[in-house]
């Protein structure tokens, strides 16, 4: 129970006529600025440095650090 190749271009047309085609170019326009800022985000996030899990050994060679938080 797939779809033809029929079923898809009907859809398409139907889609087509319903939005436009200057709604679908915005839509898709909308769509690649979401994904291009997502992976900024995700790029951003890896520059960040990562904090010391605090841990027993950590506290004990640093006393400075064990104070905050």
């Amino acid at each position: 129970m797939g779809f033809s190749a029929q079923h898809i271009l009907l859809l398409l047309i139907i889609a087509l006529l319903l939005f436009g085609r200057g709604k679908i170019s915005e839509l898709m326009g909308d769509v690649a600025k979401g994904i291009k800022s997502f992976k900024k985000g995700m790029a951003e996030e890896e520059d960040e440095p990562k904090p010391t899990p605090r841990t027993i050994e950590n506290e004990a060679s640093n006393p400075d650090r064990s104070k905050v938080g």
